[in-house]
């Protein structure tokens, strides 16, 4: 089983990797749940489900908690506030929308993610992203 350094390692690891949607190829090209399928894969083992095909506006589409959903069945949630590195965080854009952004922290106030624009980078947890900070869950068998 991993433990926070290995994911917080593998994490940074793809740190300039190109944005492609879809897309978890350390490298060539990932997007923001591409990027913790991969850790997952480097980290625990093979992904324990295929991730559905989705478009860019997949969550408020459905109205549903989807992403949220998915990582409670192979995670262990945990309190936002008490997350810490090598936890994978879940943001939603606005209050009244699923959580559809996710990135895994890496340090106390930082956190790796994809997004459109940038790739995988390492952005510090400000106010912004503090706000719509919405789940947090444990990889599995990393203690909580």
């Amino acid at each position: 089983m991993p433990d926070r350094a290995a994911i917080v390692a593998e994490a940074r690891a793809w740190i300039g990797t190109p944005y492609r949607h879809q897309a978890s190829l350390k490298g060539a090209g990932a997007d923001c749940l591409g990027l913790v399928r991969g850790v997952w894969r480097a980290t625990v083992g093979p992904e324990p489900e295929a991730a559905a095909p989705y478009t860019r506006d997949w969550a408020e589409a459905s109205g549903r908690e989807r992403l949220a959903a998915a990582a409670r069945r192979h995670m262990a949630e945990i309190e936002p506030d008490a997350a810490r590195p090598g936890d994978v965080l879940l943001f939603r854009f606005r209050p009244h929308l699923p959580a559809k952004h996710a990135g895994i922290l890496v340090a106390p106030g930082r956190f790796v993610h994809a997004y459109d624009g940038a790739g995988v980078v390492e952005s510090p947890l400000g106010p912004w992203w503090a706000r719509r900070l919405a789940f947090a869950f444990a990889f599995p068998g990393v203690s909580i």
